[in-house]
């Protein structure tokens, strides 16, 4: 399929990271599935940048059909696979901050203010510590690798 953007000064052959969301919304009402997938690609790679933000713009103004439910689960899916390997980096962090502490994790639960079991929850993944944990954290394995 032919796509054309009228009263803009780019191709869509251009990198969708350089449309603007006028061109977001053409895409979606007039493009095709290769226009989709270059726009869900954009998304994937970065789940709340400009394309993702172009696109949630874009469909509150149009609701082409099928594709917004489309293009709303690509952003969906997106930002939990970034959460998630969010949360898995913050884990390891903390797994690497206990190993270098010297200590127990029950030990290292106690001198950070916290439980044993909720020390569990950061290494898993399944709840993300506070900033101001995890630089108690940082101190506190600092202080005990550096002795």
């Amino acid at each position: 399929m032919t796509l054309t953007f009228r009263n803009l000064d780019l191709s869509p052959d251009d990198p969708v990271a350089d449309w603007p969301t006028e061109a977001v919304l053409t895409a979606l009402e007039r493009g095709g599935l290769s226009h989709w997938r270059r726009l869900a690609a954009a998304i994937r790679g970065d789940p709340w940048g400009p394309v993702a933000r172009r696109v949630e713009e874009a469909l509150t103004v149009s609701r082409p059909y099928g594709v917004a439910e489309l293009m709303e689960d690509a952003i969906i899916a997106a930002r939990a696979r970034a959460e998630r390997t969010e949360r898995d980096t913050v884990a390891a962090e903390i797994a690497e901050m206990v190993a270098a502490s010297g200590l127990t994790r029950a030990e290292f639960a106690r001198r950070i203010g916290t439980s044993a079991s909720r020390l569990s929850t950061y290494l898993t993944g399944t709840v993300t510590p506070s900033a101001a944990l995890m630089v108690r954290m940082r101190t506190l394995s600092a202080a005990r690798s550096a002795c």
